[in-house]
């Protein structure tokens, strides 16, 4: 069996993903700058086909992407809000199928500017193969059926404060806080990054602030499922840590030059001296509304509840189930696009069974 190549393999989603397929038997190959800390990794991991490949993806993937053969490449090397589309470029022009755990609303949603390349060259760019819009998708693609037409979907993310969190998500945030975001369909008002907040309520875990994020479901689902509204929101456990990235949202919003995401390795390090105060326990929440095939007022309340630090894993399911697709054999579609309805709800039950993750729905 040829092995799956996890660019950033031992970052906080690479390595997640990397002990997972090889727990389930599939060869990985580890690549990143730190050879050490690949090598660390490598050893680490059950059986004995797995191997580390040092280099700088900028500049030295084509040459590797040759020497290695991979089945599959997955990129977790974020934050994508910034990055082009250079490394699977290189995957489409080896021939080799591309997966990315991409959440940058305009990367995602532009993939589709390869899909005639990916075409030409007969091979699969899946980008989005993440919680969004893999698994909000996979949510909308269990319960659409009940609606006749969904009114509106509310959604959104609050890790716990002790759950593991990476540099690329943290710098991806950064990015948008306090900022003009694209319009979300139909609102009728401006929004801006970490603006907007609301009290959440999560089943075991209380209620938690949420503000808004961008990211690329706002413009994908409303088109594919006949959603009149959205909007997604993200938040931290910490009450004072969440109001305190509000405020410096509006330092941004009324045009202090604060560059945040120069400063996310020292927000993130403040943050984690945090951590004695919160728990590793958080949540994902998704809430449609509309109406059933009766015309009655229809209301679906989905939740999935993380404890114990076991939220990261939640993120890397998408590109696990499709990686280990591509590399039993199966064929997937041709061309490039976002990652809308290619998982279920089943598959990600299945990938999550010996995690302390729990699922709850609500009319």
């Amino acid at each position: 069996m040829q092995s799956i190549l996890i660019l950033g393999g031992y970052g906080n989603f690479g390595k997640r993903i990397a002990q997972k397929l090889a727990t389930d038997g599939y060869p990985v190959i580890i690549a990143g700058r730190n050879k050490a800390k690949a090598q660390t990794l490598v050893d680490d991991l059950q059986g004995s086909h797995h191997t580390l490949a040092a280099f700088d993806v900028n500049q030295d993937l084509a040459a590797n992407l040759e020497s290695l053969s991979p089945a599959v490449v997955i990129n977790t090397c974020g934050p994508f809000q910034a990055a082009d589309y250079r490394v699977a470029e290189n995957c489409i022009k080896a021939g080799i199928p591309y997966i990315d755990l991409a959440d940058g609303r305009d990367f995602v949603t532009g993939i589709t500017a390869l899909d005639a390349l990916a075409k030409e060259k007969g091979t699969t760019v899946i980008s989005g193969a993440s919680t969004v819009p893999g698994l909000s998708s996979a949510v909308l693609e269990e319960y659409k059926a009940e609606f006749s037409h969904i009114r509106s979907m509310k959604f959104g993310i609050s890790p716990g404060q002790k759950a593991e969190r990476g540099l690329a998500t943290t710098r991806g945030i950064m990015s948008y806080v306090g900022k003009k975001l694209q319009p979300f369909p139909n609102s009728g008002k401006q929004a801006y990054g970490w603006q907007d907040i609301y009290r959440q309520d999560y089943p075991g875990l209380g209620k938690r602030w949420m503000a808004n994020c961008d990211i690329p479901d706002l413009d994908l689902l409303p088109p594919r499922y006949g959603i009149d509204q959205i909007r997604f929101s993200a938040g931290v456990e910490l009450a004072p840590l969440h109001l305190g990235l509000w405020g410096l949202s509006w330092l941004v919003r009324i045009g202090l030059p604060l560059n945040l995401p120069k400063y996310s390795s020292l927000l993130l390090k403040a943050s984690d001296l945090f951590d004695s105060f919160g728990t590793a326990d958080g949540g994902m929440h998704v809430i449609l509304e509309g109406t059933n095939h009766n015309n009655q007022p229809l209301k679906r309340s989905w939740f999935i509840i993380a404890k114990n630090g076991h939220g990261p894993y939640i993120p890397t399911i998408p590109a696990i189930i499709l990686a280990k697709k591509i590399a039993a054999g199966d064929v997937l579609q041709s061309g490039a696009y976002p990652c809308v309805g290619l998982v279920t709800l089943q598959e990600y039950s299945a990938e999550l069974k010996d995690k302390d993750i729990e699922t709850t729905t609500s009319h």
